[in-house]
């Protein structure tokens, strides 16, 4: 009796110091876990905006520094007429910022024509400036892009675009507010309070983009 009182003691102790050293089911420490899917997202190369970097503005406040096309397409999810949009055959070198908040989205030399009717770019100009989520409206299942910083609906991302990413960003052009490289200098492309004006200086060329 006294042995196998000992014994269950002794058990007990064995199963304390376990899971005092963190193990797993599988005998693992928990530093030789593999990292988990959520895990990954939050890692430095696909990390959530820290909270004091979001930009956060009321439905009113949003409609008197945006248009009423910026608003109901950004902040409503709306959708433009394809070919209608000023970017979407621009052919401009510079960067795309978010029309909401100034934040850098896209540049030019990931702009592609798609054939879509909006504009279209391989890859974002950094993983973090925008995030994707779940859209099932209009009968149809997408993964809808839209600014990290501010929320702002920038369009949809699909797996149909060219190499080196496979992808296809498409962007509402009222989402976006270019700048082109050699106005960086000198004019700032990050005031929200500033209703876009059309790319200014300049001019599609003839020549057709590249794929």
């Amino acid at each position: 009796m006294k042995t196998m009182f000992s014994n269950a003691i002794a058990g007990v102790l064995t199963m304390l110091l376990v899971a005092g050293l963190g193990c797993d089911k599988d005998g693992r420490t928990a530093k030789q876990t593999e990292t988990t899917p959520a895990q990954k997202a939050q890692s430095p190369e696909m990390k959530e905006p820290d909270m004091a970097e979001k930009v956060v503005r009321t439905d009113e406040q949003w409609k008197q520094i945006l248009t009423p096309e910026q608003y109901y397409i950004t902040r409503q999810k709306g959708t433009e007429v394809p070919f209608t949009g000023k970017y979407w055959d621009f052919k401009g070198i510079g960067t795309y910022y978010c029309v909401n908040c100034g934040s850098e989205l896209f540049a030019s030399d990931t702009k592609f024509d798609s054939g879509c009717g909006w504009p279209s770019f391989y890859a974002p100009a950094d993983p973090n400036s925008v995030q994707e989520t779940l859209d099932t409206s209009d009968a149809m299942v997408r993964t809808e892009i839209i600014c990290s910083k501010c929320g702002a609906h920038l369009g949809h991302v699909f797996s149909d675009g060219p190499r080196p990413t496979g992808l296809r960003y498409c962007i509402n052009s009222a989402a976006l507010k270019f700048q082109s490289e050699r106005d960086k200098k000198t004019d700032s492309p990050t005031d929200p309070n500033e209703k876009s004006p059309p790319p200014a200086n300049e001019t599609p060329t003839a020549e057709p983009e590249s794929t």
